[in-house]
């Protein structure tokens, strides 16, 4: 079946209309760390350009006053934290709590202020606090960057829409290992959990909110 055919038939479902986005929005960035962004990890892959666009999006959203909120994954030295997911992919055991690979690319620049979710599988909702940290802040929306396009953000994509946060994924802000699960994802992620835009679009949508004040 060719691209049109697919999408064709979803248009004929009535899938990948957009969703109205709100007016406090956050940028969550999933799993942007070392062991996803550098290839020398066996995990990891030459994402230069996803976090060279993820960053001019956290320019602009910091320039607002926007949250930004990061996960991670990491585990305990004994990997007895690490469930299933670990015999599924073995390789996840090198993303050791305090080891380089779960550290935060530093390209991304965060600040001490924006917070880090330790996460123990895909979605960045499971077992985490996630959503408290986003409805303290009264936050409507969100922008979702980050890897892998077919794994962690595509599970909290669906998780996102089943908490009630009308996302914005831009494009360019996410990556994956392989072009082929990247693009099928992303194609599934627009007709049912998210809106997949370029990443102008996104930096137009977080112009348009108020800027947030500094906190006195």
């Amino acid at each position: 079946m060719s691209d049109e055919q697919a999408r064709e038939i979803y248009a004929k479902a009535r899938l990948g209309e957009s969703i109205t986005m709100g007016s406090r929005p956050a940028v969550l960035v999933v799993d942007f760390s070392c062991g996803f962004t550098d290839p020398d990890c066996a995990l990891g892959s030459d994402l230069t350009a996803e976090v060279e666009a993820t960053k001019r999006l956290l320019d602009v959203a910091r320039e607002k006053g926007l949250p930004v909120v990061f996960t991670t994954i990491g585990f305990e030295e004994r990997l007895k934290d690490g469930g299933l997911w670990l015999q599924k992919v073995p390789s996840l055991g090198d993303l050791q709590l305090g080891g380089r690979w779960v550290e935060i690319d530093p390209r991304l620049e965060r600040r001490a202020e924006e917070t880090v979710i330790v996460k123990k599988v895909a979605s960045a909702f499971f077992g985490t606090n996630l959503a408290s940290v986003l409805i303290s802040q009264g936050i409507d929306s969100v922008i979702l960057c980050g890897a892998t396009t077919s794994g962690c953000i595509r599970a909290t994509a669906i998780d996102l829409l089943q908490y009630g946060f009308p996302t914005l994924v831009p494009r360019e802000c996410v990556g994956d290992r392989a072009q082929a699960p990247h693009e099928a994802n992303l194609f599934d992620i627009q007709a049912k959990y998210a809106d997949v835009v370029p990443l102008e679009e996104a930096l137009a949508y977080v112009e348009s909110v108020a800027a947030v004040a500094a906190p006195a």
